[in-house]
């Protein structure tokens, strides 16, 4: 089976507002192995208390998220990145590949702009295996019969 880490923001976008983001997650979940590591979870937990913080989304939309997020991650596989990288522009970002490298995923789901700004050229020193695609560009890729409208 195939491995596959989605960012956070593919993740709360999907089941805050449904759409081509929730269709990737629901692909991902269905056919692909989730890979997460304690960064990523932290941030799965963090992200949409701060959106409630902020008044972004009100108490049941967190309690779904919360749901939402505990359900996706219920059999994903749990891994310690053993690496430290530096490619991403936003080194924030940097520990989504660190978890890729640690499996050797083969996907990350992503919409976000730097990570998918970075160029083949630095992902295949470390990471030649693996594909950043936006969620609709996943969707495009796997599933034949997903309409993206």
């Amino acid at each position: 089976m195939q491995k596959v880490v989605v960012d956070t923001c593919v993740l709360i976008s999907g089941f805050a507002y449904g759409g081509i983001p929730a269709k990737a997650v629901e692909l991902a979940f269905s056919d692909f192995q989730i890979i997460v590591s304690p960064k990523l979870l932290n941030e799965y937990k963090k992200v949409p208390l701060e959106l409630y913080k902020k008044n972004k989304i009100n108490f049941e939309q967190l309690s779904s998220l919360v749901r939402g997020i505990a359900s996706f991650v219920k059999n994903s596989i749990f891994v310690i990145p053993k690496k430290t990288l530096k490619i991403c522009r936003d080194p924030a970002d940097d520990m989504l590949l660190e978890c890729c490298l640690e499996v050797r995923a083969h996907f990350l789901v992503s919409s976000d702009k730097d990570l998918l700004s970075i160029s083949g050229e630095k992902l295949e020193n470390k990471l030649h295996h693996l594909q950043i695609l936006k969620p609709g560009d996943f969707l495009r890729k796997f599933s034949k019969t997903t309409k993206l409208h």
